[in-house]
């Protein structure tokens, strides 16, 4: 049997401008979080200042994004054969769950507030949100190209793009209140955007997790890659096969190929080569391969 190991080199690196963009959403939330407490406290915003908690987690969660991408680059090691890749998926699963999370926080601070409405200044609370929707609209767009690329990108594009639609509710809710003293319609926008939020988290929670269980990444149709395999010329049969993600930007395959008798071990080996080719065009970057010989025995029993 040989073992044979796809060394096409595909490693994926932290591009110098998603590098930039990391940083300039961090800078600018973080900006916006020290305007929102200064504010808040002037004006005795528990809202302002809670948001300001609430955008803080935001520039963390983009700061862990950057980490895990750096860590894509640090060498593998007898501990960790493949290093660090996986981080970039634990990231995206950790940031759609800090989403979730805020959803329920979010529900449950518009429900208190919908039994016991206050009063707020509402132009005050309007300008604010104003420069919130800036703030999340830009640092999202520096995301914009890449988002569907990479998972752990797509997550923090996501995560601004919700607090930029939560700013935009809170601005309308501050000029509807300023002019109607309708203290309720803050909260009934909330839920509103929570439960937009809600729709676009879920998929996003059930690709994390996917890609943390191991499972076949959603770009990859299982059934097509085990087609493309048995229609190699020399292929004869395929066993054990199993795909999964390294990371959020590059995939894996392993299995058990079954070659024809006939073939040389020339031919073999061109076959193995034209297959892994194959396979990189379905986005599978690390191939490792075993081959059988028709006929012969494969765990007891023939190939």
């Amino acid at each position: 049997m040989e073992d044979l190991h796809h060394h096409h080199s595909h490693h994926h690196v932290l591009p110098g401008q998603l590098t930039r963009s990391f940083v300039v959403g961090i800078v600018l939330n973080v900006g916006f979080v020290v305007f929102q407490v200064i504010v808040g406290l002037s004006i005795h915003s528990l809202a302002l200042l809670s948001d300001a908690g609430h955008n803080f987690a935001d520039a963390g969660t983009l700061a862990l994004s950057m980490l895990a991408f750096r860590l894509l680059r640090v060498k593998s090691n007898k501990y960790y054969t493949y290093g660090y890749k996986k981080t970039s998926v634990l990231t995206a699963l950790f940031n759609a769950m800090v989403l979730m999370v805020s959803i329920g926080a979010i529900v449950y601070e518009a429900a208190h507030r919908f039994l016991s409405p206050q009063s707020m200044p509402g132009l005050t609370i309007a300008w604010v949100a104003m420069v919130g929707v800036a703030v999340n609209a830009t640092s999202a767009f520096l995301f914009f190209r890449e988002k569907e690329k990479d998972l752990n990108v797509k997550s923090a594009f996501m995560h601004l793009m919700a607090d930029a639609l939560l700013s935009v509710s809170v601005a309308v809710g501050g000029v509807v209140i300023y002019f109607t003293q309708w203290f309720w319609v803050d909260s009934a926008l909330s839920i509103l955007v929570a439960l937009v939020i809600l729709a676009t988290t879920w998929k996003l929670l059930k690709d994390s997790v996917r890609l943390s269980l191991d499972g076949v990444p959603v770009s990859i149709d299982f059934d097509d890659v085990r087609n493309t395999v048995l229609t190699i010329p020399g292929v004869t049969g395929l066993h054990h096969l199993h795909i999964w993600a390294i990371s959020t930007t590059e995939n894996a395959l392993t299995a058990h190929v079954v070659l024809d008798r006939t073939l040389t071990r020339a031919q073999q080996s061109a076959a193995i080569r034209y297959l892994k080719h194959q396979l990189l065009h379905k986005s599978i970057q690390h191939v490792t391969l075993e081959t059988e010989i028709e006929g012969e025995l494969c765990e007891g029993v023939p190939c």
